[in-house]
């Protein structure tokens, strides 16, 4: 339990970009949301779902991604050269491991508005 409520289940979600182009699909218990204040975020409006390496599958559309740096380029934004939409990004969490970003907005019918949203502080970063 976590703060008096019942942990979700474990489940496989699919998402991807708008055109369809990009597709994966991540094995995770979606519990909350986290919402970035650093630039990119903030104007892309992400939610983001954090999950490790072995839990996330990209299903189709490699050949499609552009990869957007910035900063200290700790973190590849990936988005669809097609139509734009940036359904994950790929990076290393603080302990090393490769970690996957979801955008939960791109998370095919998650009602993200259900979910409790806990800020990050990326301007800090």
């Amino acid at each position: 339990m976590r703060g008096g409520l019942p942990l979700p289940d474990t489940k496989t979600y699919q998402g991807g970009c708008h055109c369809g182009r990009v597709r994966f699909r991540a094995t995770t218990a979606i519990a909350e949301l986290f919402e970035c204040n650093c630039s990119i975020c903030s104007k892309r409006g992400a939610l983001w779902a954090f999950v490790k390496a072995p839990q996330f599958e990209l299903a189709q559309g490699q050949d499609a991604l552009a990869d957007y740096q910035f900063g200290k380029k700790r973190i590849h934004h990936l988005f669809c050269e097609s139509c734009g939409i940036g359904s994950y990004s790929q990076g290393l969490a603080p302990n090393g491991e490769e970690t996957f970003a979801i955008n939960a907005r791109c998370i095919d019918d998650l009602d993200v508005t259900a979910l409790p949203r806990k800020p990050f502080d990326g301007k800090k970063l």
